[in-house]
């Protein structure tokens, strides 16, 4: 009796461990460190190069938009680690679609600024909608990144800490709102430059 239980508990300890190893499996690598395979760079290209496996977003308004994948993305995680330097801002875009030029008119912004005096909204904030404005993180230094869309909810941490925890209200109207979509980020400005590397997404139901 002692041998079965021991081999059903066995059984059932492979069973958690492929669990957890699919569900570490679903994580898509976004961007390979060397080439802008699955990105397409709308409005200004020289404003985005590749240094050191990370994205770099320095230069004229511009933005680089996720194409890897033709199926929208409506529910997901999507993570990564960001840097900025002084004075720099910069933007995540959710729920997006590929636009030549402008500023993303369709999805959330999720708001890249540690010290950018020119906007009071800072790191981690759906911008001009759940505003963030104590920075939670510093320039120079690494940071992660998280956004959590599930249905009409949207959570984003960074390094860890919920800064947005956000219900989109059922009656909201205009395109800034969850939809579905693609991923882009943002280079603001000559005067900013911010990194971006181990990007990765995963669907949910």
């Amino acid at each position: 009796m002692r041998y079965f239980a021991s081999l059903l508990l066995a059984a059932i300890g492979l069973v958690a461990t492929l669990q957890a190893e699919d569900k570490k499996s679903d994580w898509v690598q976004m961007f390979d460190g060397k080439t802008w395979d699955g990105w397409k760079i709308a409005e200004n290209e020289k404003s985005f190069s590749i240094k050191d496996g990370a994205i770099v977003a320095h230069g004229t308004r511009a933005h680089a938009f996720y194409t890897a994948n033709d199926k929208p993305f409506k529910n997901f995680e999507f993570k990564c680690e960001v840097q900025t330097k002084t004075n720099s801002n910069a933007g995540i875009f959710i729920h997006t679609q590929w636009q030549e030029k402008d500023w993303p008119k369709i999805g959330y912004e999720c708001q890249v600024n540690n010290s950018y005096n020119k906007d009071p909204q800072k790191t981690g904030g759906l911008y001009n909608t759940v505003k963030v404005l104590e920075a939670p993180a510093k320039d120079d230094e690494w940071f992660t990144y998280y956004i959590k869309v599930d249905g009409k909810h949207v959570m984003v941490k960074i390094n860890d800490k919920t800064v947005v925890d956000f219900e989109e209200p059922a009656d909201k109207s205009g395109t800034i709102k969850l939809s579905e979509g693609t991923f882009a980020l943002q280079a603001h400005d000559p005067g900013s430059t911010v990194m971006f590397r181990n990007l990765q997404v995963r669907r949910l139901p």
